[in-house]
């Protein structure tokens, strides 16, 4: 039996298919991106209405199978960008009614926690889950997902975006901060409350730098260090909080380098297991939707009751699986 996972809540819309048993097939995307900007959800959501056709395709093609060898189709129904999400919702609705196939709308937040379980073998980790919006360091406890600390404003991803922005390296901006922090270091605000973490002040501080003629690369440099050390506090206290003995990295900013340096060497020192979801599943992608939709096969949904759930935490999902 196969499942179709359907992702669409930001930049991405991505086609994956895995099998019951955890064998992935296929993972097919394609990504908004802009010069200057950042991400106008009406923009993204034509870019996924144009996608949406070739990105199945490239799914069905790489797994060498047909949509009639589809047996559920899984749609990212939360969280999410509204105009987007509803891209890819109408689309699992159009296939389920073509095909006659029943439908999943889960979590993407949730989602990109099974997959780092499913590829990285973690069995009951504290999940350092950091991407464009989200920021969160989070157990599993008592039937649910608990946020022990989060961002306070806003999420890491997205604040290295709008730095790279501001700055004149266009959008996605992680990858180009990541390539580019080979200066030296200057000082930026370290903000952690107790559990929590705050980015607003370091991006002010790190743009009135760059106005003063600060070179990038000393920022860039910088603005990851400082962070990804704010990161490595919390993550350690949730460790020692929980007694937990694995970390594993998840999001899109897990395919940075240095982060997961830095996480490992913590890790290392008081005896933890760290895991770094690879690349390819650490960004927004339809095989961990795909799998999520595996995990609850038994909550199946109607094409006519189907719906987008943009602001859905993750705390907010009842666990049914584990």
């Amino acid at each position: 039996m196969l499942c179709l996972g359907i992702e669409s809540t930001a930049h991405t819309f991505g086609c994956g298919i895995v099998s019951f048993d955890g064998k992935i097939l296929a993972n097919a995307k394609d990504s908004f991106t802009s010069a200057s900007g950042g991400m106008i959800p009406s923009e993204v959501a034509k870019h996924h209405e144009q996608a949406k056709e070739k990105v199945l395709q490239d799914a069905l093609t790489k797994a060498k199978i047909s949509i009639k060898d589809i047996s559920l189709i899984s749609y990212s129904a939360a969280p999410g960008l509204a105009p987007c999400l509803l891209v890819g919702l109408k689309f699992a609705q159009k296939l389920a009614k073509e095909h006659k196939l029943p439908l999943v709308g889960v979590n993407h937040s949730v989602s990109h926690l099974a997959i780092g379980d499913l590829v990285c073998g973690a069995k009951d980790p504290i999940y350092l889950y950091v991407s464009g919006p989200n920021t969160q360091v989070v157990g599993f406890a008592g039937g649910r997902y608990r946020v022990f600390g989060e961002t306070l404003d806003v999420g890491l991803g997205n604040m290295l975006d709008k730095f790279a922005r501001e700055v004149g390296l266009g959008f996605p901006g992680g990858p180009k901060i990541e390539q580019l922090a080979t200066g030296k270091y200057v000082e930026l605000p370290y903000s952690v409350k107790g559990m929590d973490v705050s980015f607003a002040g370091m991006l002010t501080k790190a743009l009135k730098l760059f106005k003063q003629g600060i070179a990038k690369e000393d920022l860039c440099f910088s603005l990851q260090e400082t962070a990804f050390s704010m990161l490595a506090e919390v993550a350690e206290r949730a460790l020692a909080h929980t007694d937990k003995k694995e970390l594993l990295l998840i999001g899109g900013v897990a395919a940075n380098k240095r982060l997961g340096e830095m996480l490992r060497i913590m890790c290392n020192e008081r005896g933890a297991t760290f895991h770094a979801v690879p690349l390819e599943y650490s960004g927004d992608q339809g095989v961990m939707i795909a799998w999520q939709g595996v995990l609850q096969a038994g909550e199946k949904l109607s094409p006519e009751t189907a719906d987008i759930r943009p602001y859905e935490r993750i705390d907010e999902v009842n666990v049914t699986w584990r």
